[in-house]
């Protein structure tokens, strides 16, 4: 079994001239590409870090996070990367959690950096022209390379995420470079990347969907085009003028695109694969998709964190709000809710909490110092996803949305999704976001939050809610139309914002 610096030194003998990363103006092949990655590891030795050390990385998509991910890969240094937008007690959180040894930042992320008492102490590497560093990037990695050796093995930590923490403190979740490298390679053969294919790399590299990204289109000699910061003008121009093949992306980000008002004119035939993850998508938002790329294939992947993959759906628009089917390394279960026994499977129909199985190649084996965390969500070799779905008679898996986001009413149990779906489907909207508010005598009053796109009110949506297969306890008694919907840096929605009243009204 390889670990991820060997996977990379493999690459560049097999194809060392092919094209690798695009960041703005630069271009460098993978022969290119090892080399800076070289230099980052010397870097890396010069401030002391050594092999298990934690590096925390607080960068945009560019070509010196990239660079070092793949150093640390070859350093058996354990890259933690966080968000850019973090506020300075969330960086301070991390640094002291990890026990980082050191911490790299650009301009954006400065402010941040400079207010975390933990990053006072420990080498600070400055990106480009920010504040605050005791090494300049270009300083720091410019000098001898490292050998072209790889220190880590299989079984090192190689990456550690952190989870969004929107029910509490945020937790590590250290993977290895076997479970990384598993990921990857079952993300190749679940989109059916072929040589030379070239992604947006859009997708932030604290995120499992950028870090997959990366590591799956340099296995298949691939080029990982860079969009610091997702913008759908600049999304649209590096598609055609690089010619991207594959976009992996969450809903949000496809929505935001085909709204561009350039989007008709711009070239996109170069795209022939799409896929989604990170949330449900709308039925509205699968069929113009489809009709708007025409794809080969058009992918729903399901999974996590923990477990990179838990299902796939090869073919997103044919069975609409579908994820599929297990993956290639992993086994689904839906179980009763409530219940910590893996065994106590729900019917077909019958939603449950999705749990899988951590016999996966690509799953994680605990949390990061959080005994606690672990004991809620591991039980008996399976992890307990704290998601809500079902297997259809065909034992595709559906998913509903979050145990958390359930709601009462009426003494019925509802999930968002579904009248989402609905909804997603009228003309004059454009994006919804469904929620349930405190009621007297409901207990919660299903309340959609619409943003439109044409011209429409409560009573012709209700009306239109009414005439649909939607049943009609599920059907919203409340209708807000908002600006926007308020959502993750991921694209998730935040229905927790909704609920205290945190969006502008129409």
């Amino acid at each position: 079994m390889l670990d991820l610096g060997r996977t990379l030194l493999y690459v560049v003998e097999r194809e060392p001239s092919a094209t690798a990363i695009i960041d703005g103006e630069t271009t460098l092949t993978y022969r290119e590409w090892l080399e800076c990655a070289r230099r980052a590891v010397a870097g890396l030795d010069a401030i002391g870090l050594r092999r298990g050390d934690h590096l925390v990385t607080v960068l945009q998509n560019r070509l010196e996070a990239a660079t070092l991910h793949w150093a640390c890969q070859l350093a058996g240094v354990v890259i933690t990367p966080v968000n850019w937008r973090a506020k300075p007690e969330e960086l301070d959180y991390v640094l002291d959690d990890a026990g980082a040894l050191a911490v790299c930042f650009e301009p954006v992320s400065a402010d941040a950096v400079a207010n975390a008492s933990h990053a006072r102490d420990i080498p600070r590497i400055a990106v480009g022209d920010a504040d605050g560093g005791t090494v300049v990037f270009d300083d720091f990695a410019g000098g001898s390379p490292a050998d072209a050796t790889s220190r880590a093995v299989p079984g090192d930590v190689s990456v550690m995420l952190y989870t969004s923490g929107t029910t509490g403190r945020p937790k590590g979740v250290p993977r290895t470079h076997a479970a990384e490298r598993a990921a990857a390679v079952a993300h190749v053969a679940q989109n059916r990347y072929g040589y030379g294919e070239r992604t947006l790399g859009v997708m932030p590299l604290y995120h499992t969907m950028g870090v997959r990204s990366l590591l799956s289109l340099a296995l298949v000699s691939g080029g990982f085009v860079c969009q610091p910061r997702f913008e759908t003008s600049g999304a649209l121009d590096l598609i055609g003028r690089h010619r991207v093949t594959n976009l992996y992306l969450v809903p949000t980000l496809y929505h935001d695109l085909l709204a561009n008002p350039g989007f008709e004119s711009s070239d996109v035939s170069s795209v022939r694969k799409l896929g989604f993850a990170g949330a449900p998508m709308t039925d509205g938002l699968l069929r113009r998709l489809a009709d708007a790329f025409n794809p080969e294939l058009f992918v729903n992947h399901y999974g996590s964190s923990e477990i990179y993959t838990f299902t796939v759906c090869p073919d997103a628009p044919a069975k609409p709000g579908s994820a599929g089917k297990a993956g290639i390394n992993q086994r689904i279960r839906v179980v009763r809710i409530g219940s910590e026994d893996p065994n106590d499977a729900m019917p077909p129909n019958q939603e449950g909490e999705i749990v899988a199985s951590l016999e996966s190649d690509e799953s994680f084996t605990g949390y990061w110092r959080r005994p606690d965390a672990d004991a809620k969500s591991l039980h008996a070799g399976w992890y307990f996803t704290g998601d809500v779905g079902y297997f259809d008679a065909d034992g595709d898996l559906f998913v509903t949305g979050r145990v958390d986001d359930m709601m009462i009413s009426g003494g019925e149990n509802v999930m968002p999704v579904e009248i989402e779906s609905v909804l997603s489907l009228h003309p004059g909207v454009a994006e919804v976001a469904v929620a349930g508010l405190p009621d007297e005598r409901l207990g919660q009053r299903i309340t959609a939050f619409v943003t439109r796109r044409a011209e429409v009110d409560a009573d012709t949506l209700d009306a239109y809610c009414k005439a649909s297969a939607l049943a009609d306890f599920k059907r919203p008694r409340a209708w807000v139309f908002v600006r926007s919907i308020p959502k993750s840096p991921v694209g998730k929605i935040l229905r927790r914002m909704l609920l205290a009243g945190e969006y502008e009204a129409e």
